[in-house]
């Protein structure tokens, strides 16, 4: 049979410092109603003062490596899923690869905004199956709390930093990751995007003054694709595996908008005690955000070996991804 590739350890980090929307009615004209109602999120872990995205990287890791019973000189290849890595060069992987001491990994990072983490599973996928990678670490972790105008209070109260990691491995059979489809759509760059800091606009004192060193937003625009894109999205991938949207075991969607995750699970008839949810928690974590999750149902029990689980992500460039795995 076929290789494929499967989880066989997950792990998470979200810094301790909590910051609740009553925390937020003080620095921006907003209340814990309005954010809630419109989000779903009650509060987010934000980083202490010094503390780096790679740090996060370190110990969902080292989480990750303990469940699945790997040491760090095992991994062949670290890839971290960011938007908000540590520094432009190296790479967040290459420092994570050192803070493990894991000397016989090659490491670099992938950028697909919130669509991050299920963007690198594929290739993580990939590498598993043409035999060029046999222990793998995939990393989601965002520090976006950094790159927040707190000025702004339609994006301000959304995000939260945190990681998440997994350890993939060769496996034959029915288990394992049994799909990945990558989408996305340049023409909508502008709809989420951090404009300043790059080649485009390196920064100057008129990026600065401009507040291009922020995460933007056109969040009603966002909203519709998202619901639309997601549902087909799911759909897809379960005709695509012969699969009934009844046989899932548990959705493990992007934690964005908890509008968005029951629209698409009412679209889809999927009762919401089968969907992941942490957004409340953690706000938005980004490509943090699904491995967190991940890691939490499988630590809660509410995964099982043979379950469908599906992964679904939606975010900057567009971007959407989806991943089906047959648990075990």
């Amino acid at each position: 049979m076929p290789l494929k590739s499967r989880i066989t350890g997950t792990g998470a980090y979200v810094p301790e410092r909590i910051l609740a929307n009553v925390d937020l009615e003080k620095k921006v004209d907003t209340s814990d109603e309005w954010i809630y109602e419109r989000s779903g999120i009650r509060e987010r872990r934000i980083v202490r003062k010094g503390e780096s995205n790679s740090d996060m990287c370190l110990e969902a890791s080292k989480m990750a490596l303990e469940a699945a019973g790997t040491g760090p000189e095992e991994i062949d290849l670290i890839i971290v899923a960011t938007m908000s890595g540590d520094m432009p060069m190296p790479s967040t992987a290459a420092i994570l690869q050192d803070k493990l001491d894991a000397r016989n990994a090659a490491a670099f990072d992938i950028n697909a905004a919130c669509s991050g983490f299920v963007y690198g599973l594929s290739v993580a996928d990939n590498f598993i199956k043409t035999g060029a990678s046999k222990k793998l670490l995939l990393v989601g972790s965002e520090l976006n709390s950094r790159f927040l105008d707190w000025q702004d209070r339609s994006t301000c109260v959304l995000f939260g930093d945190g990681a998440g990691a997994v350890v993939l491995e060769p496996t034959r059979g029915s288990k394992g990751i049994l799909s990945t489809d990558l989408y996305s759509d340049g023409s909508m760059w502008d709809y989420v995007c951090l404009p300043g800091g790059g080649s485009s606009h390196p920064p100057t004192r008129q990026t600065i003054k401009e507040r291009l060193h922020f995460i933007k937003m056109r969040g009603s625009e966002t909203f519709k694709v998202a619901v639309r894109t997601l549902e087909k999205l799911v759909v897809d991938t379960l005709l695509k595996n012969n699969v009934k949207v009844s046989d899932l075991a548990m959705l493990i969607p992007h934690q964005a908008n908890l509008r968005i995750i029951q629209a698409t699970a009412k679209r889809l008839n999927l009762p919401m005690s089968k969907v992941a949810l942490n957004m409340e928690k953690y706000g938005n974590t980004s490509s943090a955000s699904i491995p967190i999750a991940l890691d939490e149902v499988v630590r809660a029990g509410r995964i099982k070996k043979g379950d469908y689980v599906m992964l679904e992500a939606f975010g900057s460039g567009l971007t959407w991804a989806s991943a089906l795995i047959r648990w075990g």
